[in-house]
């Protein structure tokens, strides 16, 4: 798993996190949750903020 793969990302967060509000996260502290995902290959010097940004949104969204 890597930054592209958004919406596996999220079904993780979704899935390990049910009790972080995907609104009030921050970026840096998103980042860091996607890196410590198993199985997540990534590297933090990958990410930006429009990675962060449509982890989020899609986050937001499914937990609506």
């Amino acid at each position: 798993m890597n930054w592209s793969d958004t919406f596996e990302i999220v079904d993780i967060l979704c899935e390990q996190f049910p009790d972080v509000d995907p609104e009030k996260i921050l970026f840096i502290d998103l980042m860091n949750l996607v890196l410590s995902l198993e199985g997540f290959e990534g590297k933090k010097e990958n990410c930006n903020e429009r990675i962060l940004e449509a982890i989020q949104s899609l986050w937001i969204e499914e937990s609506n």
